[in-house]
């Protein structure tokens, strides 16, 4: 299928874009029934929506003869929900309607309003905007819609989870009555359902969403993982696929802040965008990306709404998104026009089950796979580096005196390692996981049957962490990682489990080290946890007995405790203390 009944300017356009024959969503908007009515459109980011749309309204933009219509005001508003999208939908509109004579004006937030002001004072056809800025020019007096002939919604979805609707419907109850309202969403939840219900008629529905899957050009993996890992499986994971760009995706803006700031320090060319930031920021962060001069963006889900690199091939789920619909949204970003992606989650072991609950409901395969190792990273490197060493090149005749002088001096194995060191020397090192790529099993792992354990007196309470106390047992004990086997963290102290080969010679090293770490005492532990757990109870029979229980640990007598303030026991010296429950949110919940 091609362009059809399209005015020539329009035509030779999409001609010089590129464009040979419509997507989906592009030739449905040009049917038949389509012309001049109200439309109500899913369709996936990336899809081509934004051509699809400026086409559709091009009979209210143009006439006959494909010149634009006079008008005292805009003809034509299109609404955003971020400062990226907008800017990125004038972009797409202008390149389209250059040719016509048809002006677009942008009016978002961190931009100079006055400059604005004066852009709509100039007469243009068509304004893009956020819904908060036009909203603002609305009040005061320089945006007038009393000509509109269509207004856009894009990602409508998104504007009303952004809190937008106050915004929304005071800027479409000041367009005329028969405009016509072009609704754009990736979703159709309960309320763009009520919006399109209040401010359309007789809608047509178009969906070119995939009902089984959500996005047919993108591989989704999931990765279940230690909690500890996530940040060591993220440099991994860029270092095995070495996207020409990738998105990184974060919950909060100190979540970004953090994980821009360790990426930097590893020799990544990273940027990052959140709501922190101001529009220029922001601006340099994308051209970056757009240059090549830097190749990871670390991202919160509203910073990233709009964004459209070409090059973008890997988004990474930092942090499990909230909802099937954020899902996608931030795997839309990649896998666009027709181009292949990659959409990563990576998954702490406790949320499992919840993440397969969400791909299950958004209708997306996952693989599951492991996270890369090391291993994999150098087997990979060393793939891409023969196919870069080997590809044909043309020698400069100033190179070939320079490869005579090193063959004089060093030998042809000599040059060649000296060349491989120095092409991975300018490679980000990989990480080593501490943790395995599954949940630990219930019997001993490999290699480590009839193992022996040890205690050290830092837990929980003390911020024990599985990443300061492996390096700590390494040194101290004088082994590596691989004779280290399951960490438990309790509230007061850790156990930890040592290969049985060398846990005499560890034992020995740490009774040395003692005075190695101030208040860190490592001594051994009397069997596993579980078989120290029984035998302590065995032993000392009032362990984890009730607080009335008597002396030695037997249950005594119930008496009830005397009055005390203190007890809170409600001025009642025959009513026993019982603490009251403490309930706290989840972390997803807190956030």
């Amino acid at each position: 299928m091609t362009f059809q009944n399209l005015p020539t300017l329009l035509s030779e356009a999409l001609a010089a874009r590129g464009y040979a024959a419509p997507t989906p969503v592009q030739a449905a908007v040009l049917e038949a029934e389509a012309e001049g009515r109200d439309l109500i459109v899913s369709a996936q980011t990336g899809s081509g929506k934004t051509v699809a749309f400026g086409l559709a309204m091009a009979p209210q933009l143009l006439d006959e003869a494909g010149r634009p219509r006079m008008a005292q005001s805009p003809l034509a508003l299109v609404i955003a929900p971020t400062r990226e999208l907008a800017l990125q939908v004038s972009r797409e509109l202008t390149w389209l309607y250059e040719g016509a004579g048809v002006k677009v004006a942008t009016c978002v937030g961190g931009m100079n309003p006055s400059q604005e002001r004066r852009a709509l004072s100039y007469g243009p056809q068509i304004v893009v905007g956020t819904p908060g800025r036009l909203r603002d020019h609305l009040e005061r007096g320089a945006l007038h819609l009393q000509e509109l002939a269509a207004v856009v919604l894009d990602e409508a979805d998104e504007m009303l989870d952004m809190g937008f609707r106050e915004d929304l419907e005071e800027l479409l109850d000041a367009t005329p009555e028969g405009r016509r309202t072009l609704l754009f969403s990736a979703t159709m939840p309960q309320p763009i359902v009520a919006l399109a219900r209040r401010y359309q008629r007789d809608a047509l529905r178009i969906s070119t969403t995939s009902e089984n899957r959500g996005h047919g050009d993108i591989a989704y993996q999931a990765i279940a993982i230690a909690p500890a890992d996530i940040e060591r499986a993220v440099v991994n994971l860029l270092r095995l696929h070495e996207a020409e760009t990738a998105i990184l995706f974060c919950a909060t803006r100190d979540n970004v802040r953090h994980l821009h700031s360790s990426l930097t320090e590893r020799g990544f060319a990273v940027v990052a965008l959140s709501g922190e930031h101001s529009q220029n920021e922001r601006n340099h962060a994308l051209q970056a990306l757009r240059d090549q001069r830097a190749r990871v963006c670390v991202a919160t889900d509203v910073a990233a709404r709009g964004i459209d690199l070409p090059s973008l091939t890997l988004v990474v789920h930092v942090e499990i998104p909230r909802d099937a619909e954020t899902l996608q949204h931030r795997s839309g970003r990649t896998g666009r026009a027709g181009k292949k992606g990659t959409a990563i989650l990576l998954v702490p072991y406790p949320r499992r089950r919840r993440v397969e609950g969400m791909l299950r409901g958004a209708r997306i395969a996952a693989e599951w796979v492991n996270a890369p190792s090391a291993a994999d990273i150098r087997a990979a490197d060393s793939e891409r580096m023969l196919s870069a060493l080997l590809a044909p090149v043309e020698i400069e005749d100033e190179d070939r005196e320079l490869a005579a002088k090193l063959m004089a001096e060093r030998s042809p194995e000599e040059i060649a390692a000296a060349l491989i060191q120095a092409h991975r020397a300018k490679m980000p090192a990989p990480e080593e996981l501490l943790a395995t790529d599954a949940p630990p099993p219930r019997g001993p792992r490999e290699g480590f049957e009839g193992s022996s354990w040890f205690r050290m007196n830092v837990g929980r309470r003390h911020n024990a962490d599985p990443r300061w106390i492996l390096p700590l047992i390494c040194r101290r004990g004088h082994v590596s990682r691989s004779d280290i086997g399951a960490i438990r963290l309790a509230a007061n102290e850790t156990l930890f489990e040592i290969a049985s080969p060398v846990a005499a010679r560890f034992l020995d090293a740490v009774q040395r080290t003692a005075g190695e770490d101030d208040g860190v005492e490592i001594v051994a532990a009397d069997g596993a946890p579980r078989e120290e757990a029984r035998r302590n109870r065995r032993d000392h029979p009032g362990a984890g007995a009730r607080p009335h229980a008597g002396p030695g640990g037997h249950p005594g007598p119930h008496k009830p405790k005397p009055y005390s303030r203190e007890h809170g026991n409600g001025g009642r010296p025959d009513k026993p203390f019982h603490k009251k429950a403490v309930w706290k949110k989840r972390p997803e919940q807190a956030r």
